[in-house]
């Protein structure tokens, strides 16, 4: 064998045996990359809550809408101011909503007229606007993917999106009551308040009691905002979730005024929204309050458990 031939033969064999070598290094590298990216991750983050959060309240569209209702108590606090300074009695004698005829003797009764007065309809649009393009938004603008390739994980996201919304009832819901405090102070005088019982309580159990009905209150949204994030997962379009959302809320509010349909009444999101009225009364009447939350509950299981399933395997390729 010549130089030239035994120095082929043991630079091939130096090859092939460094190529072995590094082979194992390789496939151990590879390993513990696949297992970092298999690594279980928790259902719960933090910093894509925060994320979320902030890319929520950031957006126009939102801010909007809290300005709308921020925007209802002052409204319906000048006109009250107005209407009495003429010389007539706050409501003029044609209904409205409840405690207004008390807002020129406490302004603290504004807060309570205008979560009254935004419940049916402004809260509820504002939050099924919010849940309906929560996903569907995500899916509409091409972004969903990249945050599922991320990766946040299904149903990481699902949850966090879900928080999201949540935290935006109670939001939308603080932003009514702060400003109508804020009206009712400038406006009118405050002290002690009479409730539904015909009792007397002092100011600070009366503020108390305003805090605990704009929870209830935000708590009461469950329901809605549940169906609007289900509605959000079957569509890439947001524009058409949040009609779907808002269109199905008109619905159940018509269908709660029919008396033909009594008997499936008590079980629609919306019929028990006003019974935090019940908080005024002396002792508290807590049996609507309770079927209310009860009723979020089941709305919340039902609907977010239908959310998780169809997300989940839902074709985000499409």
């Amino acid at each position: 064998m010549s130089r030239a031939e035994a120095s082929g033969t043991g630079t091939g064999t130096g090859t092939a045996t460094g190529t072995a070598a590094a082979a194992p290094v390789r496939d151990s590298a590879a390993a513990a990359a696949a297992a970092a990216v298999r690594r279980p991750r928790p259902l719960w983050s933090l910093g894509l809550f925060r994320s979320e959060l902030g890319l929520t309240f950031r957006r126009w569209r939102t801010l909007a809408l809290l300005g709308v209702l921020v925007a209802v108590p002052v409204l319906v606090g000048v006109a009250v101011k107005i209407e009495t300074s003429d010389g007539s009695s706050a409501g003029g004698g044609e209904g409205g909503p409840a405690f207004l005829a008390q807002i020129t003797n406490n302004g603290l009764f504004l807060v309570f007229t205008a979560l009254a007065a935004t419940l049916p309809f402004f809260l509820p649009m504002a939050v099924g606007v919010v849940a309906g393009d929560a996903l569907a938004g995500e899916a509409n603008a091409g972004t969903l993917r990249y945050l599922l390739v991320a990766p946040a994980g299904r149903t990481r996201l699902l949850l966090a999106k879900y928080a999201t919304v949540l935290t935006f009832c109670l939001a939308a819901t603080l932003a009514v009551a702060v400003s109508a405090l804020a009206v009712g102070a400038l406006l009118f005088p405050l002290g002690e308040l009479t409730t539904i019982s015909g009792t007397r309580i002092g100011f600070g159990d009366g503020l108390l009691r305003a805090l605990l009905i704009a929870v209830v209150v935000a708590a009461s949204l469950v329901g809605v905002a549940t169906l609007g994030l289900f509605v959000s997962t079957l569509t890439n379009s947001g524009i058409a979730a949040m009609a779907t959302t808002v269109g199905l809320l008109i619905t159940v509010q018509i269908l709660d005024q029919i008396p033909q349909l009594h008997a499936m009444r008590p079980y629609l999101f919306s019929h028990y929204w006003l019974s935090f009225a019940d908080l005024m009364r002396d002792p508290v009447y807590w049996d609507d309050l309770l079927r209310d939350l009860g009723l979020q509950a089941l709305y919340g299981a039902v609907f977010g458990s239908a959310a998780w399933a169809r997300f989940t395997a839902k074709d985000i390729t499409a």
